[in-house]
């Protein structure tokens, strides 16, 4: 039986896909993919003679049909999306169709563009002391609206580390409702098509970074990201390797262990 496969294609970069989605890539006679967003490295791995289909001028409508012409072919088809398909990846509606279709599928996760973005900045997000928590959203836009409660406002006064995705466009207001919670000189980067070969970065704060994207601005595929974690020099080290710490594989010399 046909089954079709959704694969997170990772950032960009061909070898930041997982081992999972290559082996899939490569066994599939099918592969539908997010032309406007998926690296044409990363279709490198697919099965040669595979039919390979862009998404990019199909609607819904026409992922499906496509869907169905190869379960009508008895194909498994690769279905590419970018980064990981736990966000911002519209499966939702498509898996809600193949439901309707009893079409069995399957989901790869793949490397999420916030991850691939704080390895370029050589930065972890959560730093002791600073921040523990990642905030992961976007802004209002023409393909969706934000729901009434999640506000970016609400979310930065909580002095997480924000990554923003999708609102390159709209930097100013992103900005704007950043800049009472964290203050002008916290630090604000935008990093376009993380591990691409034309990846870049932009480095600055709340109070210049606008000028900065303006001057150079960024066509799409870019992440906003916002928070002191970005940028700390002095921290608490975290207890977890600390020489007095318990724990299960590292007793102290009191003999105990967590």
């Amino acid at each position: 039986m046909t089954t079709i496969h959704f694969i997170g294609a990772g950032p960009g970069a061909a070898d930041l896909i997982t081992v999972r989605g290559r082996d899939l890539l490569a066994r599939c006679e099918v592969c539908l993919y997010a032309g406007s967003v998926v690296s044409p490295e990363v279709l490198s791995w697919c099965r040669p003679g595979a039919r390979l289909v862009d998404t990019a001028p199909l609607d819904l409508d026409g992922i499906v049909a496509e869907f169905q012409r190869a379960q009508a072919d008895g194909h498994d088809v690769a279905r590419l999306q970018s980064g990981d398909l736990s966000i911002y990846s519209a499966v939702a509606e498509q898996l809600r169709r193949l439901d309707q279709l009893g079409i069995p599928y399957t989901l790869t996760p793949g490397v999420p563009a916030f991850a691939a973005a704080a390895a370029t900045l050589g930065r972890e997000l959560t730093v002791p002391g600073v921040a523990q928590t990642l905030v992961l959203t976007r802004m209002s836009g023409r393909a969706s609206a934000m729901p009434e409660g999640e506000k970016l406002a609400a979310y930065a006064a909580t002095g997480a580390t924000l990554a923003v995705h999708l609102a390159i466009h709209v930097l100013d207001a992103v900005v704007a409702e950043a800049l009472p919670h964290y203050g002008p000189t916290c630090p604000a980067v935008v990093v376009f098509r993380a591990s691409w070969p034309e990846e870049r970065v932009i480095k600055g704060t709340l109070a210049d970074i606008v000028e900065q994207v303006r001057q150079s601005p960024p066509e799409r595929s870019a992440l906003i990201l916002i928070g002191p974690a970005l940028d700390v020099g002095d921290f608490r080290e975290s207890a977890l390797y600390s020489r007095d710490y318990d724990r299960r594989f590292r007793p102290t010399a009191s003999g105990k262990g967590a």
